[in-house]
């Protein structure tokens, strides 16, 4: 069952007067990269645990790019089940674009992402879209007993997952827990590109969505090799700056980049000051005075901050008022899909 978050949070604690909303079918989306030894196990997992629902299904495999067997194998499964579908992606593009590959092709009112190397346990998915249909937008699953390497995996998800809850205000548990399940609809609401799918439920949340978490079993890795390391959380961090900026100043550079220019005038007129007082007072020579110098740096990185921020908000001006239908990836062939 879930758990309740530490933190207090009007979503979730009103959850009991959600109304149910049951979904039309599933769609579970799974990027791959180099899980040849995993595949047939995965496909036998997904559909025992995707036939207890009762409802239509389909599995998309998004091959990101694998250097192994991995994209021949999962013809085959395509050719031998047809509620399988395959993208294959040009090249690597990274988990955030194979991902939004697959959602972007998604029938169904309901869209399960899950890992490509078998720890997330796909049994945990009935209870996730169960619980969805009580009325919320996000189902995100929490590895509460996490099957990782102390020090190099788990240490740094932890600290990572606490600075981006104080960061954000998103009191979610486990954001790099792929297994999760959302709604349809808000989807298209998402820009997602880098490494913005470990941000996905901080986005829905930002967006209005209705939200809880599950405990999900975790399983070590039995076969294949992680693409993780410790270097991922420094990259984490760095997007994290990015998210900041996306939830608190896309729509509104000007109060970023303005605030900035106000704070660098207000140390130029010190500086300048301190400049006036020291030539009154003490007959200090402006020209050799370091706080001259500082006044004239000030002034040119408020100029600069006020440019920027107004460069932004014709930017902001622009994005808006044109349809994004760029997309960041490269689909090489599709199978079993209607652009085959």
């Amino acid at each position: 069952m879930p758990l309740e978050t530490p933190l207090h949070d009007p979503l979730v604690e009103a959850s009991s007067a959600f109304a149910a909303e049951p979904v039309d079918g599933v769609s579970v989306v799974v990027p791959i990269h180099n899980e040849e030894e995993n595949l047939l196990r995965l496909h036998a997992e997904l559909t025992q645990a995707l036939d207890r629902l009762g409802k239509p299904y389909e599995i998309i495999l998004v091959d990101d790019g694998s250097r192994d067997a991995s994209a021949r194998l999962m013809e085959g499964i395509a050719a031998r089940d047809e509620r399988v579908k395959l993208i294959l992606l040009r090249r690597n593009y990274g988990q955030t674009s194979a991902l939004r590959a697959g959602m972007d092709r998604a029938r169904f009112g309901a869209i399960v992402t899950i890992d490509g190397d078998l720890q997330n346990d796909p049994a945990d998915i009935p209870a996730m879209i169960a619980r969805l249909e009580e009325g919320y937008d996000l189902v995100a699953g929490w590895r509460r007993d996490r099957q990782d390497a102390q020090l190099t995996r788990k240490l740094p998800s932890r600290l990572a997952n606490s600075l981006i809850r104080r960061v954000t205000g998103v009191p979610i548990r486990d954001l790099g827990c792929t297994l999760k399940v959302i709604r349809r609809p808000f989807l298209s609401e998402l820009e997602l590109y880098g490494d913005m799918h470990r941000f996905v439920s901080i986005l829905m949340v930002q967006r209005g969505a209705r939200w809880t978490e599950m405990p999900t079993t975790h399983r070590p890795r039995m076969a294949g090799v992680t693409k993780y390391g410790l270097w991922r959380t420094v990259v984490v961090l760095l997007d994290l700056i990015t998210l900041k900026y996306l939830l608190d100043y896309s729509a509104h550079p000007m109060r970023l980049f303005g605030g900035l220019g106000l704070i660098a005038v207000l140390v130029g007129v010190l500086a300048f000051l301190g400049v006036i007082v020291m030539k009154v007072l003490g007959g200090t020579d402006m020209t050799g005075n370091p706080l001259l110098m500082l006044t004239v740096l000030s002034g040119l990185s408020a100029l600069q901050f006020f440019s920027l921020g107004v460069l932004s908000e014709v930017l902001v001006r622009i994005y808006y008022g044109r349809a994004a239908t760029r997309t960041h990836y490269s689909v090489r062939r599709a199978v079993n899909l209607d652009e085959d």
